[in-house]
């Protein structure tokens, strides 16, 4: 559903007319500025949905990353590496997600010093009712058709493959 709009304008339309007039070309300005907004926005209808379930997004990713694991276990470095975050972010969520039951840390019996992380059954029920909430709000993206979802998707693809996020 549509909210209230906040603006009588969009300031970062005003904002481009603006730096047309005082800079120059605000084509790349547009974007960058609108992306960072949009942004802004899904995180934050993601995060409302997610917190009845007592997760921000960036645990719910971790949640569906293991969900997704053929064996049930990931190596917490697979798991930054996978979600492009650095281990300190890892050891933040999995704490968390480990102090609320969600996950255990499993030590390699191969190798010490790695550990691996695996869902716990209500790990699984959360995950399972977190992503049926997601789903509802089809990702905060719902302002677009499918078939706009899947330019942008592609749009921001490149922007991506550019910046060297993947071969």
């Amino acid at each position: 559903m549509p909210a209230e709009p906040t603006l009588p304008f969009d300031p970062i339309a005003r904002a481009s007319d603006l730096w047309e007039q005082r800079i120059g070309v605000s084509t790349a300005m547009r974007v960058a500025t609108s992306v960072m907004r949009v942004q802004q926005l899904i995180s934050a209808e993601l995060d409302a949905a997610l917190k009845p379930f007592g997760i921000t997004f960036a645990r719910y990713e971790v949640l569906v990353l293991l969900s997704f694991s053929s064996s049930g276990q990931l190596p917490l470095s697979k798991i930054g590496e996978r979600l492009m975050v650095h281990p300190t972010s890892v050891t933040s969520a999995m704490d968390r997600l480990e102090a609320q039951g969600l996950v255990n840390r499993v030590a390699d019996t191969a190798d010490r010093r790695r550990t691996f992380a695996e869902l716990t059954p209500e790990g699984t029920a959360v995950l399972e009712q977190a992503t049926a909430a997601v789903m509802a709000i089809d990702f905060a993206v719902g302002g677009l058709t499918p078939a706009e979802q899947d330019q942008t998707f592609e749009l921001l693809k490149a922007i991506r493959s550019a910046a060297g996020d993947f071969a």
